[in-house]
Order: structure tokens, then C-alpha cells, then sequence
């Protein structure tokens, strides 16, 4: 019985490490079916329209060099691996991180943008891949980890640096774990590879990228908070802001 399984473990950790490369929060192209494809453009799409139409209509001028400069930082940050256990490694996405700075919305504009330059110029992820891509990690890591951020901070406390820390650690771990659950789950639909072989792969990689994506998340955002804390979507009430808030709320 222990030979067997040794064996069984043993082939389970050989087909992880032979599927590692598709297993990815970048999914490649030829990976997807056509339906999924399909309902992940339309989803991609009508997101991307939807978030075109608020920040014309309701941000100012202002949050256009504040995105440019978020969406520079972000696509830096994800060129620097970082190494997790296993032999492979992680990178920051940053969906957490644009927004808090930005809020949803011009947060979710400015992930798509990183996410078509990367699958352009760099073939990270693959073009018809791409709005599974957006959808994963534009809508649950930057509206799913700004909504938990937010609600997490104002619980445990908007205006302290420790709320901050709190929220943005958990909600960057969690947007990071559940992409990679919804990621799994698409790769399946395709008959890509098994659910649970999916399941058990990308989860247990993403658990560990999580801590990554926490770390850089609550770092970059603890410094801005110390330097400049009216830049945030949701600023603290205690800082004193001498210009016009760059970003409306919603």
C-alpha cells in the first residue's frame, strides 16, 4: 500500500510539473475552447465598455497622469519574478493595487491595458486568450480585490495605516486564489485538463504567488499612503488635501 502510494503521488506531481506552463493566470493561446473563448470576449468586452463609459463621464482630468503612472509601475513590477518553492515563480498582477489607487474602474482600464501590451509585445498570454485574461484578472483582481479591500479597510479602520495593511494583504491573496479558481475552472470547460487535476495545481501555485502579490501590494501602497495619502480612490479623512480630489466616487 505505501508503494502505491508513493506512485500515485508521485504521477500526480509528474503531470503538475508536465502541465505547470498552461496552468498559468496567463493563459496561453490553443488552450481555450471556442464557446469559452467566446463568453469570456463578451464578458471582456462589455466590461471594457462599461468602465470606458464611467471614467469619461465621472473622472477628471487629473486621474489621466495618475493612471499612467500606476499602469508604468504595475507593468514594471510584473517583468521582476519572484521565486516560490517548487522550482517555479510568480510576478505581481497588480489588480488590488490599481484599484485602490484608481477605484474599479479606471483601475480595470488600466490592467487591460497592461494585460494587451504583455500579450502583444511579449506573448504573455495569448491573443485569443486574451479577454478569458481580462476577465480573470481585470474583473476579479481589480473589482473583486478593490471591493474586498474596501470593505475590509472601512471595517477595520479607513484612516489607520494597520487597516490599510490589513485590507489590501487580504484582498490582494484572495483576487490572486480565486482568479486561479476561475482559471482552473475555464481550462477544464475546454477538456484542457481535468477540474480537479485544474483545481489542485493552480491553487496550490497561486496560494503561495498570493503572498507575493500581498507583500508588493501592501508595500507600494503603504508608501504612498506615507507620502502622498490623497492619491488613494478612498483617502484617509484625515489627510489635508490641498487640490481638488483627482478621482470621483461612486
Amino acid at each position: 500500500m505505501a508503494i502505491v502510494g508513493f506512485s500515485s503521488s508521485f504521477y500526480l506531481s509528474w503531470l503538475q510539473w508536465m502541465i505547470q506552463p498552461q496552468l498559468a493566470l496567463h493563459i496561453p493561446d490553443g488552450f481555450l475552447n471556442l464557446p469559452v473563448i467566446a463568453v469570456s470576449w463578451l464578458v471582456s468586452i462589455g466590461l471594457i465598455a462599461l468602465a470606458l463609459n464611467k471614467v469619461q463621464a465621472d473622472y477628471q482630468e487629473r486621474a489621466v497622469p495618475l493612471m499612467g503612472v500606476c499602469g508604468a509601475f504595475i507593468f514594471a513590477a510584473q517583468m521582476i519574478n519572484f521565486p516560490i518553492p517548487g522550482g517555479s515563480s510568480g510576478h505581481l498582477l497588480g489588480g488590488t493595487l490599481a484599484g485602490a489607487l484608481l477605484g474599479p474602474w479606471a483601475g480595470t482600464l488600466v490592467m487591460v491595458a497592461v494585460f494587451i501590451v504583455q500579450a502583444v509585445l511579449f506573448q504573455d498570454g495569448g491573443l485569443t486568450a486574451l479577454g478569458a485574461n481580462i476577465a480573470n484578472m481585470g474583473l476579479i483582481g481589480t473589482f473583486g480585490g478593490y471591493y474586498l479591500y474596501r470593505a475590509i479597510r472601512f471595517a477595520v479602520g479607513r484612516d489607520s495605516i494597520r487597516g490599510l495593511a490589513i485590507a489590501a494583504s487580504i484582498a490582494a491573496w484572495t483576487s490572486v486564489v480565486v482568479a486561479a479558481i476561475v482559471t482552473a475552472i475555464q481550462l477544464a470547460l475546454s477538456g484542457t485538463v481535468p477540474l480537479q487535476l485544474a483545481l489542485t495545481a493552480m491553487v496550490s501555485w497561486h496560494v503561495i504567488i498570493g503572498i507575493g502579490e500581498a507583500l508588493i501590494t501592501v508595500v507600494a501602497l503603504m508608501f504612498v499612503w506615507r507620502t502622498r495619502p490623497d492619491l488613494f480612490y478612498d483617502p484617509p479623512r484625515k489627510a489635508t488635501l490641498d487640490k481638488s480630489r483627482p478621482l470621483s466616487r461612486y
